[in-house]
């Protein structure tokens, strides 16, 4: 089988992270790894909250 290079989709996948985290805090915004774990962590929170605001509708 033929070697797998990366760059490509690297950079789009790298790119995608990097966008969702603009705005955010001086490194979070800028390094991968970090912009990465704070992106999780918001979706997180947007996933709760999503839920929070139909338990205060009810």
């Amino acid at each position: 089988m033929p070697r797998v290079k990366r760059g490509t989709h690297r950079r789009q996948s790298r790119k995608k992270v990097l966008d969702r985290a603009k705005g955010f805090f001086l490194t979070k915004s800028k390094l991968h790894r970090a912009a990465q774990e704070a992106v999780e962590k918001a979706l997180r929170y947007a996933y709760v909250g999503r839920r929070r605001k139909k338990r205060e509708f009810r």
